[in-house]
Formats: C-alpha cells, structure tokens, sequence
C-alpha cells in the first residue's frame, strides 16, 4: 500500500460512496474510463479485487470495504488539516457535512439558509434520510452533524437540544371526529392509522405512545415518508400520528385538522448531535452554536428560547 496515491483513495471513495463507476466520475469532473483506470491500478498494488459487478449493479468486496474505509479518513484527516489551516489564517469558509432526518426537511432548510447568509464561503452539504441511515452516516463519521429527534445509543454521542418537537394524530378536515373537542384513544378505534416505515423515529414516538396509553390500532398501512401520509390522510385513507412541523401549509388551509386525543401532541425534542470523540472543524462548531443561539425560533417560529441541554451518550 506504500505506493497508493491519494488520488486513487479519492478515487475508489467516491466509486465505493456511490457504487457507480459514473456517477464517481460526474462527481470528481473526470471520464467514466479514467475512474475504471484508477480503480484497476489500486486493485493491482492491493492484489485483490476491490469491486464485483453482479447484474448492472456495482458491490465492494470485503477487500473494497476496509480500503473504502481507510480512504474515507484519510480524505477526513485531510479535510480537518485543510480546515484547522484555514481557521488559523482567519478564513471563514469550508465544507459542512449535515444529516437531518427526512421529518426535520420541514424546517432544516431555512436553518441552514440563515447560516449560509451569514457565512458565505461555506459550502453545505445536506443529505436528508430516515433515522437508520443518519444513524449509519455518523457511525461511519460520514457527516459532521446530525439533526434528529433522538439521539442513538449505538455508540457514543454529543447531543444537545435546540428546540421542542411535538407529535400529533392528523385527519382530513371532513373526517367523523374532525369537530370533537376532546377525545380518548379508545375512540379511535376501528380507525385505519396511516404509519411510517420501520427506523422512522415518528415510528418509535407513536409506538411508545400507543403503548403508554393502552392503545392497539385495528388496522394500519405502511407508507414511507411524511408527504405520501399527508396526501393519503386528506384523500381520506385513514388518520396518522405525524410530527406538527410537518403539516403546518395543510392545516393553513383547511385540507388537515389536528385530532385532540388525550396525552397529544407528545412533546419530543430536536437535538444536534455528534460522536462524541470527533473533533468539530471550526465551520461544524459554527453551525452547532448558531442552531443552538435561535434554532428553536427558525423551528417554531418564534418565542421558544431555551438553554441548551447536552447529553452524552454511552
């Protein structure tokens, strides 16, 4: 391995990020044929196969997987230096690395737009992904923060909240108990719950709630991600417990009400998290301090102001 360059560890990172041979091309601005070349040259100096096509789809070998690995950080390590040398110089600029969980799409945007106004030179990189996948991205220090509804208890974790987050039971505006002024979950029964998919921390939250309460839908249907609920909901479908951020244009107009069950809205909170051994570059520790300073008012809309509560996960 003495003889790697870092161009062919780039290289293979971004064929083993994405297992495609073109879109690692389309990324590093370079020809399908030179990424293939790169690849060959590393597989040669390792003496295995990094790489195995089965159908059209591109796998890593186990090989491929520890040289992935070892490639994603060193391309870290280089990052930390080239960023701690740029805030020594006084720079203001860098690339961040933010997950947030696909209910947290609501409002992460207009965070993330507030703290780019303010600092210019930064480069933002936003992936937005159910909980397992953030959980999977900050284990394998593939992001530099998380935002999230909670924290894992996988592996060691910084989390510090910034903002209240409450979960509600959602039905079309004509729907039987749109008009109820108070209701018990016991009058939900026979209701249809519309429910998100397995790693979704709505998910966890509704279940844990249901059970606090002494609740058993009669009858659910699966759906992945917020907005295919929402449109089921008000095509009359059934009902759904979903995150209020999430519904706030449909309840402006008149499309979702927001049921009054006993022990709703259930009040979760939104936290920023790190591993807790990683060091945060100086643009990372930027956006932590500004999410923290008034992420509650970008969330909310304003009037929550809280001391932020950090906790440390083993």
């Amino acid at each position: 391995m003495k003889n790697v360059t870092l161009r062919q560890l780039r290289v293979f990172e971004a064929v083993g990020r994405h297992l495609s041979f073109s879109r690692a091309a389309e990324e590093l601005h370079l020809t399908q044929p030179a990424v293939s070349m790169q690849v060959k040259q590393l597989e040669d100096m390792v003496g295995l196969p990094l790489t195995e096509q089965i159908g059209k789809k591109i796998f890593l070998t186990a090989a491929g997987e520890e040289v992935a690995r070892h490639a994603r950080l060193v391309a870290l390590q280089l990052r930390e230096a080239e960023e701690s040398l740029a805030a020594m110089k006084g720079v203001k600029g860098g690339e961040l690395r933010i997950g947030v969980v696909s209910t947290a799409k609501y409002f992460a945007p207009r965070v993330l737009a507030e703290f780019r106004a303010a600092h210019p030179g930064v480069e933002i990189r936003l992936g937005v992904h159910n909980r397992e996948v953030i959980v999977s991205q900050l284990a394998n220090n593939e992001i530099d923060l998380a935002i999230m509804g909670r924290p894992p208890s996988e592996f060691p974790t910084v989390a510090q909240s910034f903002a209240p987050h409450p979960l509600v039971i959602i039905a079309a505006e004509d729907h039987p108990l749109a008009d109820r002024k108070r209701l018990e979950p016991s009058d939900l029964e026979g209701e249809t719950f519309l429910i998100r998919e397995l790693g979704s921390g709505t998910r966890t939250a509704m279940e844990r709630y249901f059970s606090d309460v002494g609740f058993t839908p009669s009858a659910v249907f699966e759906m992945t991600g917020n907005e295919t609920i929402k449109q089921a909901v008000m095509a009359g479908m059934g009902i759904a417990f979903i995150s209020e951020h999430t519904v706030g244009l449909e309840r402006m107009a008149g499309r979702l009400v927001v049921l009054p069950v006993r022990g709703t809205p259930v009040l979760r909170e939104w936290f920023v998290v790190h591993r807790a051994e990683k060091q945060l570059l100086p643009i990372a520790t930027s956006f932590r301090d500004f999410l923290l300073a008034g992420g509650a008012e970008n969330v909310v809309g304003g009037g929550i102001r809280r001391k932020a509560r950090i906790t440390r996960a083993t």
